[in-house]
């Protein structure tokens, strides 16, 4: 059995079937096709609000011949009064998988840790993994010749992220290079760097500590493929937002920076996007940017990942 917690769960050698499978489910979309979870229920427990992640699962589940149980964190007793280890263990006993999405990251490798059907990490404040693993795909889509490796169209590539690189996407971003063989720039405050924590999980999988960071964008933006941006206060974080607008402001993604990437660079977002802070409005309705491209494809791949985790149906 096998959970999916972050990037480095997928092994390199199993990307590229990954990938070509959400490209498939892509294309087949409306026909008959797969029902690999037929008969089974998986619960979606969700800790943080979301639109993309939440929408995206629930359709996803429902078009592999699934069920989708969605549970509000205070629809049950989700680390309140009950052990993460013994909701784990009841939930296993009805469910045939788990979507997590919620703040504490060692919450989700607890669930996993006692969980007897796959668990998949819908975000956390560490890292975002679905999100990674799509916006790679969304690139790749771009650059691949039509069916080739998406996986090899990604190597060698550069992204440059900007704003806040010490939380979920810049981590994940930075975890997700390494796997897929690009290279990634980084730029924000200093005390905005990747932290320790990061750099320990990249020890711990057996990967180099490959990335750089600097204070100055267009240093980070130079010859990039990829343009990357996120929201400056994320959920949780609201007590801090006037003091981040003020210390990312310089980091916010312009047209000026945008044109100073390489020609032909991809502007992403996870979204939602605030025009004005993180992103100028004019980069957002740039051709270039593959904004919505990214949201949509959060299905395809989310799918791709059920398919590849889902266990038998119990008997």
């Amino acid at each position: 059995m096998k959970h999916f917690i972050k990037e480095t769960d997928f092994a390199a050698h199993e990307l590229p079937g990954l990938f070509a499978r959400a490209r498939s489910l892509k294309q087949s979309r409306g026909q008959p096709g797969s029902a690999v979870l037929a008969g089974q229920t998986w619960a979606m427990i969700f800790a943080k609000s979301s639109t993309r992640t939440r929408v995206s699962f629930e359709v996803g589940i429902h078009e592999l011949g699934g069920n989708p149980l969605f549970l509000n964190k205070n629809d049950i007793q989700f680390g309140r009064g009950e052990t993460i280890q013994d909701t784990a263990k009841v939930l296993s006993r009805f469910v045939h998988g788990l979507v997590v999405r919620t703040f504490d990251h060692q919450d989700v490798i607890e669930l996993a840790k006692h969980s007897t059907v796959p668990v998949i990490n819908a975000l956390t404040d560490f890292l975002h993994p679905c999100q990674i693993y799509t916006d790679a795909f969304t690139a790749a889509e771009r650059w691949a010749a039509p069916g080739g490796d998406l996986v090899a169209a990604l190597k060698g590539r550069k992204i440059a992220y900007f704003g806040d690189t010490c939380f979920n996407m810049a981590n994940s971003w930075i975890l997700g290079a390494s796997l897929f063989g690009m290279k990634i720039s980084l730029s924000g405050p200093q005390a905005y760097a990747p932290g320790a924590e990061i750099r320990a999980q990249l020890k711990a999988d057996g990967r180099a500590v490959d990335f750089q960071f600097t204070t100055d964008p267009y240093e980070a933006v130079k010859d990039a493929d990829i343009v990357y941006t996120d929201v400056w206060t994320s959920m949780g974080q609201e007590d801090e937002e006037a003091q981040r607008l003020t210390e990312l402001k310089p980091y916010a993604v312009t047209a000026k920076l945008f044109a100073a990437a390489k020609p032909g660079a991809l502007f992403m977002h996870c979204l939602p996007a605030h025009a004005g802070e993180e992103v100028e409005q004019a980069v957002l309705d740039n051709p270039r940017s593959i904004i919505f491209d990214q949201a949509e494809n959060r299905l395809h791949m989310q799918k791709a990942i059920l398919a590849a985790l889902a266990l038998p149906p119990k008997a």
